[in-house]
């Protein structure tokens, strides 16, 4: 299986910053060292014209060159350098790239990814680019307009920037379980959104999934399907308030790659959000979701006859 990283590329933080940057580094240094079977591609970055298929190009024009304003760069949460332009590019050309090699291989991964809080003209919580809605624009450019994607948003917080930016997309397909009381406090309208109480837990969640699955694959068929794997609705995490285990995480994962095997359909998966206090098992849940790919991704691989695609540049 094919993984995809951004994490050389460090966002320089404040002390104290709650963003958890150490996670990518760490989550990548355990794949290499023990899932030989997951070959590693340093991301190249998404440029203008792929961002410009999901954002405006005025937004990405700022972005580049440092021109938020005060508002606009609080709503993100990072303070603005060089190298959050480039991590944030880098992150979303994984995310395109592991669409790519899905194509080819059934499943590939993002070992970063999931910024789904920003829309096509603003960030946030976190979220500079959107990579889920480039990576999905960008494999309609290449492969078609008669491309449907299905993003699975299985992070505690809506994407509510995903949502936003596909609402009304017939080719896109937003599901989304989530934390009903969580940030964002005001939600978007995504196709399906699932609100989960707090302190959910395993078998509550998973029945939730189970339903919203069957109603995804009833409502809409996709050629693709882009799989957020959030591990912050693990049990402790500073900002999820859901209650999973690590088993119960594993079910979840389990649940979504097994429907888009069954369907034959190629899946990328980005990590999405974690936030644990001991960032160890955030982690771990992160590398659990890899492993398990990755014996899907050996044990039902198939060859996706997609045309030819560029490369990054």
């Amino acid at each position: 299986m094919q993984a995809f990283y951004s994490d050389h590329f460090v966002l320089p933080l404040p002390p104290g910053h709650r963003f958890p940057m150490e996670k990518y580094a760490r989550l990548r240094e355990r794949v290499a060292g023990e899932l030989p079977q997951v070959v590693l591609a340093e991301a190249l970055p998404a440029d203008d014209v792929m961002l410009g298929r999901a954002h405006s190009l005025d937004y990405v024009a700022r972005v580049s060159t440092g021109a938020l304003n005060p508002k606009e760069q609080r709503d993100i949460g990072f303070p603005w350098s060089p190298q959050m332009v480039e991590r944030s590019r880098r992150s979303a050309g994984a995310t395109v790239a592991a669409c790519r090699a899905a194509l080819t291989d059934g499943v590939a991964a993002n070992l970063a990814g999931g910024t789904h809080h920003a829309y096509a003209d603003r960030g946030e919580g976190f979220c500079v680019f959107n990579d889920a809605a480039v990576a999905a624009r960008t494999m309609q450019a290449e492969l078609g307009p008669d491309t449907r994607v299905a993003i699975i948003d299985l992070d505690v917080h809506q994407g509510n920037g995903t949502a936003a930016i596909f609402e009304h997309d017939p080719s896109v397909f937003t599901l989304s379980l989530h934390g009903e009381h969580n940030y964002p406090f005001h939600k978007a309208n995504g196709d399906l959104d699932v609100p989960l109480p707090d302190g959910c837990g395993d078998d509550e969640y998973l029945v939730a999934l189970g339903h919203a699955l069957t109603d995804l694959f009833a409502q809409f068929t996709p050629s693709l399907v882009i799989y957020l794997a959030g591990a912050d609705p693990l049990e402790n995490d500073r900002l999820g308030r859901l209650a999973l285990t690590h088993d119960g995480l594993l079910a979840r994962d389990r649940r979504v790659l097994t429907a888009c095997a069954e369907r034959g359909l190629p899946v990328a998966i980005a990590m999405a959000g974690g936030y644990g206090r001991d960032i160890g098992q955030t982690v771990a849940a992160h590398f659990a979701t890899i492993r398990l790919a990755s014996e899907f991704q050996r044990a039902s691989r198939r060859v996706y006859h997609a045309p030819a695609v560029g490369v990054l540049v």
